[in-house]
């Protein structure tokens, strides 16, 4: 995930949705490298949801895990990939301060060469879907 400014640090406190764009395999199946993100800020989270969060220990960092369970002193967090790894495994449960907020829509870019009308209309159908809480998926990452 990229670094903030300063600038986009006080225009996000006022704004009540952001974008944002994944790097990494942590959250694959759900999310793929280059998917951009649309982010509710200050949305309430729930065991399943997959938020942004800063990272506990490098706070410049933009991570976005899955919320799994909570415990005492916050969120314990895990990415969809079991292999992956960078989770609260590694830096244990993330503060509610250092939670951003909660994704609401992946959408996959137009490529390059896509700019026929018909070809924007594919993508336009195809390429957004919601991201929904899996209350399951809580569970059975909480297990591991």
């Amino acid at each position: 995930m990229p670094e903030l400014s300063q600038e986009t640090e006080r225009a996000r406190a006022a704004a009540l949705f952001g974008l944002a764009e994944v790097t990494g395999p942590s959250m694959v199946p759900t999310l793929y490298q280059g998917d951009r993100l649309v982010v509710q800020y200050g949305a309430r989270v729930r065991a399943g949801d997959v938020i942004v969060l800063r990272h506990p220990f490098q706070q410049d960092l933009l991570v976005v895990k899955r919320a799994t369970e909570r415990r005492e002193g916050g969120w314990w967090v895990r990415g969809d990939n079991t292999y992956a790894g960078g989770d609260s495994t590694d830096y244990g449960t993330v503060p509610d301060e250092l939670i951003l907020g909660k994704v609401r829509l992946r959408y996959r870019p137009l490529k390059p060469g896509q700019r026929s009308p018909l070809a924007v209309v594919r993508w336009a159908l195809s390429a957004a879907r919601p991201v929904l809480a899996v209350r399951s998926a809580s569970r059975r990452l909480r297990a591991r």
